[in-house]
């Protein structure tokens, strides 16, 4: 970090390199584009870059790297949802659940249609959970971190955490409660 803020760019490749998968990851359950993922993963790092000179180290770096991408994140939404975007599906987002071809060797086609019909309908479930629900249980259950440092990532105290988790798991439940992989 010391060599980030000194302007070492071999420093500030090897922070993006280290980090830069996992926002894209969390941008992409966050936002469910790819392409905005990959856009707001850029956002994110150019914040970091500005910022990590008031980093104070009350946290790990990536925790604090999270709370930056799900408020960039935050922020996207609130944006799409003005402008109504949410009701877009994406070509890329279509492909990916319901798939262009099946190939041979693998599982049979009922089962990779059943599969797909679950994912289609936890992934639509999560994007009608509220925008604090779904990071909740994104931060949680996806990307596996802690109460505490979820807490941190969205400035809330751990209790609130716990209840917008319950909250989002109920929800959860019962929108898929008949829903069994096979």
């Amino acid at each position: 970090m010391q060599r980030c803020v000194a302007g070492d760019e071999s420093a500030s490749a090897e922070l993006v390199a280290e980090h830069q998968r996992t926002v894209i990851q969390l941008a992409t359950n966050l936002l469910g584009d790819r392409e905005e993922a990959l856009d707001l993963s850029q956002d994110v790092f150019l914040r970091v870059f500005r910022t990590l000179g008031r980093f104070r180290g009350h946290s790990s770096l990536r925790t604090w790297i999270y709370r930056i991408a799900v408020n960039q994140a935050r922020n996207r939404h609130r944006f799409w949802r003005r402008r109504h975007r949410a009701d877009q599906v994406s070509l890329d987002q279509h492909v990916a659940a319901h798939g262009d071809s099946f190939r041979g060797n693998g599982p049979t086609p009922d089962r990779v249609l059943a599969q797909k019909e679950l994912a289609a309908r936890l992934r639509d479930a999560l994007d009608r959970l509220p925008f604090e629900q779904r990071t909740a249980i994104i931060l949680r259950e996806v990307d596996g971190l802690s109460y505490t440092e979820i807490a941190y990532s969205l400035d809330l105290a751990v209790g609130t955490v716990k209840s917008r988790l319950t909250r989002a798991r109920q929800a959860l439940r019962a929108e898929l409660g008949d829903a069994r992989t096979t």
